[in-house]
């Protein structure tokens, strides 16, 4: 990409308001796409997946052959440190908000949560996603990106 393909800037100075836990996670569950990261190789690795909320969790889907899978363990081990990441930002005005959640991931085990995931949860690419992860929060931080009004600076 070159300077000539960048948009020029269409808003005026903006600023970082921090969210609470709360209102991060009710953001959080307003879009179905994020990133979830965690360490591959002992170098931190960042996928994209969708996800749900369910009672304050994380849930992904995910195959057997995947990083993340072979990672988690059953919710009754210590689980993985993951975070996961989610934001709405507008490309031109550069306003919006991004969420930042980091916790333990477990893969679920129980066939009936498995089985309700498999239902609420449609994975975007057309491979078979047997498995589903719960990321449980134990961080959740969170930033509202809004312009500032200029006259309030004079």
């Amino acid at each position: 990409m070159t300077l000539e393909n960048l948009r020029p800037l269409t808003a005026g100075p903006r600023q970082s308001i921090e969210l609470g836990s709360d209102e991060a996670l009710r953001l959080l569950g307003s879009v179905s796409l994020g990133r979830v990261v965690f360490t591959q190789h002992a170098l931190p690795t960042v996928r994209p997946v969708n996800h749900i909320l369910d009672g304050g969790d994380i849930v992904i889907r995910t195959h057997e052959r995947a990083a993340l899978t072979s990672r988690t363990r059953p919710a009754g081990g210590p689980g993985v440190v993951v975070a996961y990441e989610a934001d709405a930002i507008d490309p031109d005005t550069h306003l919006g908000w991004s969420v930042v959640v980091t916790g333990y991931a477990h893969l679920v085990t129980d066939p009936q949560e498995l089985a309700r995931y498999r239902a609420r949860l449609h994975p975007w690419v057309e491979q078979s996603m047997d498995y589903a992860i719960r990321i449980r929060p134990d961080l959740i931080t969170g930033i509202r990106l809004v312009a500032t009004d200029q006259r309030a600076n004079a």
